[in-house]
């Protein structure tokens, strides 16, 4: 996949729907009671790079003060959704320390991951930051992930949903109406190639989690170090 390529693409047909009140509503992010929860494995940035998404979310925050934004703790992403989210999962069903053997496994020879954070994209309902992996380390990863999860005979649901390839992160959801639609894209556009720098993961974590990755919701069962 042409990351760029996809990225402007997602953003051209997002800001268009955002600026002309075809925007969609999460209206999930305040039900108390949502119980979506699952199996992730992730990346998070370092503290530089949060240190500069915050530059975004502060003016996003000055038009949008009333949407929800994802404190320096939930921002990541996402290497691997192992099991999605659904109200039917709860972590007692399965055996963490088995997860953690076909992770293991499948991180044998891997090198660290370099991911570069680049400008921003848009859909519907959300702002990301742009993540381009500097080679195909992630690619592969995710590969070898996907193949011996499917080959074993843990409850997985990998790719169910869409099959992930980009290294993007959520920082913005929409909780309720915009206050002032064009203003928001004018803030985006501002940042469509802003860089928020470069970083090298040297860890990955396993974590059960919720459908926003909340850090008050989240239990991280394992933590893999990328020595190579």
């Amino acid at each position: 996949m042409n990351l760029t390529e996809h990225y402007n693409q997602l953003y051209k047909k997002s800001a268009e729907a955002i600026s002309t009140g075809k925007y969609s509503i999460d209206s999930q992010i305040t039900n108390q009671s949502d119980a979506r929860f699952g199996i992730t494995l992730l990346i998070r940035p370092n503290e530089e790079i949060k240190s500069n998404i915050q530059v975004l979310i502060n003016e996003l925050k000055k038009a949008e003060p009333k949407q929800y934004y994802y404190p320096d703790s939930d921002i990541h992403i996402t290497v691997l959704s192992i099991i999605s989210c659904s109200e039917e999962f709860k972590l007692n069903q399965i055996s963490p320390i088995d997860y953690v053997q076909i992770i293991c496994k499948s991180l044998i020879e891997a090198d660290k991951l370099k991911i570069q954070f680049k400008g921003i994209t848009a859909s519907p309902s959300a702002i990301m930051i742009q993540g381009f992996p500097t080679d195909e380390t992630l690619d592969n990863l995710r590969n070898k992930l996907r193949e011996n999860f499917k080959n074993s005979d843990l409850q997985q649901n990998i790719d169910s949903r869409y099959t992930i390839s980009t290294a993007h992160s959520t920082i913005m959801r929409f909780q309720e109406p915009l206050h002032d639609p064009k203003k928001l894209i004018k803030i985006t556009d501002k940042f469509r190639n802003y860089d928020f720098g470069e970083f090298t993961a040297e860890n990955l974590e396993l974590v059960y989690n919720d459908w926003y990755q909340r850090a008050q919701n989240t239990i991280q069962l394992a933590d893999f170090c990328l020595t190579n």
